[in-house]
């Protein structure tokens, strides 16, 4: 119980990096020397201190001695910063309380075989759940070389995201908006398909009143037919990235650049399973896939998602040309569906937002 309170302290410390450090894990540290927080620390940024520095370096003194409870397996690598694990041994502490392993394979056990071949008491597993679900697309990214993709929708109680004139604004309310740009936050990129730039013309900001950062904007153009005065082209509000066909028009693709786009050519046979290696080989770790039908469709379809946010307002739209919140064919048997794994559900204002993760199957 003593450990996880202290684990709870160094989790809360984590939450607040979280959005800012990509494409490195959020981390939160705390030292308690005599049963009393002697330093606390976060990791805030890439390149930046770890947390375990800056509550090693507020603890001084009282570290000799002391425990320190993280929330990640410190590191045992030269990257841009010391290896942690070290500066804990120099420090003095003599226990060291780890929530999960480090899955990176320069990490991967190493650092708490450092500790303990120290003579570093080490406790690992303290709240781990917790911890791993913290930096969900942090391990997903390393083990895999993809980004996390989570699609978000907002949608009618009987499913639909648009009424048959392909208007949508707005179907939910302020509190459920003010939740999605949350994600947006926290995500390295927003994503959307053409559709939804040429019906809805969106920013694909975030509009929080102070936000950590504002997600690299991604658009699946096959044709390169997002306008040029888009105001995901114009704005100058961040990066925006078009996917595009490698026979697309280049004198479209060359008017795009100019106004600051980053056009990526893929072959026309790429599924979006390699799109989405492509992403990640450019250093995206996760993705907030926000439509529209089309495209949730084919992630869903492929198979290409690992969380799913739907925010559900009391209001019905009815009509089979108004639409839903997954297009293209689907899967002709109920066998086939992709299952869920229901995790959260909040009553924002007068809206229901439901979250669910993807549950495996043997074989997948």
């Amino acid at each position: 119980m003593r450990d996880e309170v202290f684990m709870r302290l160094a989790l809360e410390l984590a939450q607040q990096g979280i959005g800012q450090t990509s494409p490195n894990p959020a981390v939160g540290a705390v030292v308690v020397s005599d049963g009393k927080v002697a330093g606390i620390g976060a990791h805030l940024k890439a390149g930046e201190a770890h947390a375990e520095v800056h509550a090693i370096q507020m603890a001084g003194e009282k570290a000799r001695g002391a425990e320190i409870y993280i929330t990640l397996e410190p590191c045992s690598h030269h990257g841009k910063t010391p290896p942690c694990a070290e500066l804990i041994i120099g420090s003095g502490i003599k226990r060291a309380v780890i929530a999960c392993q480090d899955p990176n394979p320069l990490v991967a056990g190493n650092g708490i075989a450092l500790l303990e071949a120290a003579g570093i008491e080490v406790t690992k597993g303290v709240l781990e759940k917790e911890a791993s679900n913290l930096n969900k697309f942090f391990f997903h990214y390393i083990l895999t070389g993809t980004p996390y993709v989570t699609l978000k929708a907002a949608s009618t109680m009987d499913g639909k995201t648009a009424a048959r004139s392909m208007d949508s604004k707005w179907i939910t309310g302020e509190p459920a908006r003010e939740d999605a740009h949350r994600y947006r936050e926290m995500h390295d990129a927003v994503l959307v398909g053409v559709n939804t730039v040429l019906f809805d013309n969106p920013s694909l900001t975030c509009r929080l009143e102070k936000p950590k950062k504002q997600p690299i904007r991604i658009i699946l153009d096959r044709e390169l037919k997002t306008p040029l005065n888009s105001q995901a082209v114009t704005d100058g509000q961040a990066e925006t990235w078009i996917v595009a066909s490698e026979q697309a028009d280049p004198g479209r693709a060359s008017a795009l650049k100019d106004l600051g786009a980053i056009i990526i050519s893929v072959p026309r046979a790429h599924s979006l399973e390699d799109i989405l290696r492509e992403l990640g080989d450019r250093g995206i770790t996760s993705i907030l896939a926000e439509g529209g039908s089309e495209i949730h469709g084919s992630f869903i379809k492929e198979g290409c998602f690992n969380e799913m946010v739907l925010y559900i307002a009391p209001k019905l739209l009815g009509g089979r040309e108004s639409l839903s919140i997954s297009g293209g064919p689907g899967f002709e048997w109920m066998k086939d569906a992709i299952d869920l794994e229901f995790q959260e559900t909040a009553v924002l204002g007068k809206d229901i937002k439901i979250t669910a993760i993807r549950s495996w199957k043997e074989g997948e």
